[in-house]
């Protein structure tokens, strides 16, 4: 199966078609669709192209399946000896997108 390798949101994925991944929160509503132009290699075994840094006239579509936020981290700071102690909740937003096409 074709594969592409893109950076989105800061970060790299490994992506194929209609798969289904969270990736860090886009600011699109759910059912947009989503054109990736920054893809760092395309193609499979012996027939993948590798850009540098990116593959000249290569995308990936998408299409934003959802969107929320991820289960809560506890962050926990202390002091010791000093009666110091915060707690703080986080909840991470994510974006779930499903890959259409790789051109």
């Amino acid at each position: 199966t074709v594969y592409a390798l893109v950076k989105l949101a800061g970060k790299q994925f490994r992506v194929s078609k209609d798969e289904v991944l969270r990736v860090p929160y886009l600011g699109k509503d759910v059912g947009q669709s989503l054109e990736i132009k920054e893809v760092m290699a395309v193609g499979e075994g012996s027939d993948m192209r590798v850009g540098a840094p990116f593959v000249d006239g290569a995308s990936v579509s998408a299409e934003i399946l959802a969107n929320g936020k991820d289960r809560k981290i506890r962050v926990f700071k202390k002091k010791r000896r000093k009666k110091y102690r915060r707690t703080q909740g986080h909840r991470q937003m994510y974006s779930e997108i499903k890959i259409t096409t790789i051109a």
